[in-house]
């Protein structure tokens, strides 16, 4: 699957003067992976948007080495088998790379396919621990693990003065590994586990769930699943009088939790990655993406826009479009972006958390105290 520049220049001499302006813009070609139908489809839109952003400036610098670069898009819908359908497709298409990414679930039976072909993949939103261990050394990881955030997890509870938490998941590969490991965490760290419960997702009445978080004496719930279900659990526990602290996993930083949970979620935490509202230096990106998409930035938005930058840039200090030369440009990326440092591990892994608390205040995401 690897192309050229040596290649591509033989290819268009053989062709001569009679090369289509379509075989001289399909030079490099970055395949966009994102859930765009579905209920997490809006951030899937996000990140295409914004790696879209990237590339376009990228383009109107000149591409990477004077070629003209492309995207293709294939819709995973965040789920396991479409995702497996969108990855052959990019595949068959001839990408030089792959981006994207939101959900564990849907990303882990891809990797096999990415692997297989050897192409570069960065992941953006998607950071179970289960990818690091499917991952056969082109896949990258944007987004800050699940064991970084089980541990700004706990810091959040022993600073609110929880001792008994309810840890609730969805059973998929992101919510499940995010439960096992903050419960883990937890414990090691002298808490006490006050009850495990496992939802299906779509799921609309919690109350079953609700009534054994009240029994169980929980201070605080964790909810690790996405945001549709969050916010209805949320609504609902506060029906029910719960008044505990709720703490939500990364998967719900979406501007539909707060719409959907309403009063409801005032106060409730969320384990945030870098938000464009929060970072200082991405007001000139936030609204030229608001002037180009006639939408606000959403939450992985800032680093869906800094993987866009990082794969331009590997593939410019490869010095070629040859897949194994820009993995170990990956492999040595020093990049400073709009949502902070990409430094990778020897695992391919952010050197660095990413994850920050924040809570819901007056319908806003704004930075925990």
């Amino acid at each position: 699957m690897v192309v050229s520049f040596k290649r591509l220049a033989c290819a268009t001499a053989l062709a001569g003067l009679a090369m289509t302006a379509a075989a001289a813009a399909a030079d490099i070609k970055i395949g966009i992976v994102a859930p765009m139908t579905g209920q997490l489809a809006s951030e899937g839109q996000d990140m295409e948007n914004a790696v879209k952003m990237a590339i376009d400036a990228a383009n109107a610098k000149g591409g990477i080495n004077g070629d003209k670069i492309t995207t293709t898009t294939a819709d995973d819908a965040c789920d396991p088998q479409q995702a497996v359908t969108a990855g052959s497709k990019l595949i068959s298409e001839g990408v030089t790379a792959i981006v994207g990414g939101y959900c564990s679930g849907a990303v882990l039976p891809t990797l096999k396919i990415y692997g297989d072909a050897g192409v570069p993949f960065v992941i953006i939103g998607a950071n179970s621990t289960k990818l690091v261990a499917a991952n056969q050394g082109n896949a990258f990881l944007a987004n800050s693990t699940g064991d970084m955030q089980a541990t700004t997890a706990v810091e959040l509870f022993k600073k609110n003065g929880y001792k008994k938490i309810a840890v609730i998941d969805e059973g998929d590969a992101y919510s499940s590994d995010l439960a096992k490991l903050t419960a883990e965490a937890f414990k090691n760290a002298g808490g006490e586990i006050a009850a495990k419960e496992t939802t299906t997702a779509g799921e609309q009445d919690y109350s079953a769930v609700v009534t054994k978080v009240k029994s169980s004496g929980a201070d605080a719930v964790f909810w690790t699943a996405y945001h549709a279900g969050g916010a209805l659990l949320t609504k609902q526990l506060r029906q029910a009088g719960f008044q505990g602290g709720i703490v939500l996993g990364d998967g719900n930083n979406s501007p539909e939790y707060l719409e959907i949970a309403g009063s409801a979620g005032e106060g409730v935490f969320l384990l945030s990655p870098p938000t464009v509202d929060l970072l200082s230096g991405a007001a000139d990106f936030k609204a030229k993406y608001k002037e180009t998409y006639g939408r606000d930035a959403g939450a992985y938005a800032a680093l869906s826009h800094d993987v866009g930058d990082l794969i331009v840039d590997a593939i410019a200090r490869a010095k070629s479009a040859d897949q194994k030369a820009i993995i170990e440009a990956l492999k040595a990326s020093d990049f400073k972006g709009l949502a902070g440092e990409i430094k990778f591990t020897d695992k391919n892994t952010l050197q660095t958390s990413n994850f920050r608390p924040v809570v819901a205040k007056g319908s806003k995401w704004v930075a925990a105290e």
